[in-house]
């Protein structure tokens, strides 16, 4: 089986990493993988690295006519079998493609739960006929999607998953704690994630406040970076909390510094799945998040975390205080996450991909 997958985005998120984990273990299964991304970008080092067969190409816009033709010759030239787009741009340029004369069976992950745009693009490549597949990453995107599909039974959910191996030697060593030159007694509460609007820090800035109030010992720790930063920085000093919300940014060394929270502390909007969630569960670190998007797909709530609904900072300044004192509580929750996290390795994700593909082409 030869697949060719197409990344059209110029940094590296999630999805890149979730695109990066099937490449592994597809290969692992005798698959053969190609790969078109975005010229200069991210996905294009990570390929030269690893040195897997790719293509480099502008993906200019969503009407690249110059890259859809490209990826047509590619196809031909290697006798790739499927094509599995990650992305919106990726998704539009399959479809020329394939209008071009492609004419292979296109595979789209949606990795975001909102609903899809109102336009006629929009409208008429998701409803492509070309497009045998949609692999949702949680129900709730699928949920989101459905509706507006002419056939609904495209979709399939197909989580998420995490190496759980990268957190294997991953133990609470007091680097966050000297780092900043806190006590061991200071309880660190933080989230690691793009500073995006729909990852919604005003609530966890509001939570912060909530326990600060309350007389907690803590620091609420931003781990990452993103268009929203110079925002959430005005509303923290906007509530006199710049003692106490940091803003580590974007850091390299996650599998050392997450063992060292106390909680995960996650306040999303929407959240296509959440995979820093599995992160935490990986590090043994208890969780209290938004039932937000398909994160109650993973966070059951008082088994495997604490939810609240979205934008209750109350509640989730309740959970938090709850977690840290109740160390029964605590304990729970991070043996149930520890065994629930089986279902959500890339190992699983990719076995589960591969039965779509060959589902597809045995047709």
């Amino acid at each position: 089986m030869k697949v060719l997958h197409l990344s059209s985005e110029k940094t590296w998120r999630g999805g890149e990493q979730q695109i990066a984990y099937l490449l592994q273990e597809s290969v692992k299964h005798g698959v053969t993988v190609y790969v078109a991304c975005r010229r200069h970008s991210a996905f294009e080092t990570y390929c030269q690295q690893q040195q897997i067969p790719h293509l480099s190409l502008p993906f200019a816009n969503e009407f690249d006519l110059v890259t859809a033709a490209q990826i047509k010759k590619y196809c031909r030239q290697q006798q790739i079998d499927l094509v599995h787009v990650h992305s919106a741009h990726s998704h539009a340029i399959s479809v020329w493609a394939d209008l071009l004369g492609n004419n292979l069976p296109i595979v789209l992950s949606r990795r975001v739960d909102f609903p899809v745009k109102n336009n006629w693009l929009s409208r008429y490549k998701y409803n492509y006929a070309g497009i045998r597949k949609i692999i949702c990453v949680s129900d709730k995107i699928k949920e989101v999607l459905q509706p507006d599909l002419k056939q609904p039974e495209k979709c399939v959910t197909v989580h998420s998953g995490i190496d759980i191996s990268r957190f294997e030697e991953s133990y609470r060593n007091g680097k966050l704690h000297e780092e900043l030159d806190l006590p061991l007694s200071t309880f660190l509460v933080g989230n690691i994630s793009a500073i995006a609007p729909h990852k919604d820090y005003l609530t966890f800035v509001d939570t912060a406040t909530q326990l600060v109030n309350q007389g907690l010992d803590a620091k609420f720790l931003i781990i990452g970076d993103g268009p929203s930063r110079p925002e959430i920085e005005a509303y923290v000093e906007q509530k006199k909390m710049q003692r106490h919300v940091l803003f580590l940014g974007f850091r390299q060394d996650i599998p050392e510094i997450l063992p060292e929270l106390d909680v995960f502390l996650i306040t999303s909007e929407t959240e296509g799945l959440g995979t820093t969630i599995l992160d935490a569960f990986a590090c043994r670190v208890p969780v209290v998040a938004t039932a937000g998007g398909g994160i109650p797909e993973i966070v059951k709530h008082n088994q495997t975390g604490m939810l609240a609904a979205v934008r209750d900072n109350e509640t989730l300044a309740t959970h938090v205080l709850n977690v840290l004192a109740i160390e029964t509580l605590r304990f729970r929750l991070i043996s149930n996450a520890t065994e629930y996290l089986k279902e959500f390795t890339k190992e699983q994700t990719a076995i589960k991909t591969l039965d779509v593909y060959r589902e597809i082409l045995n047709r």
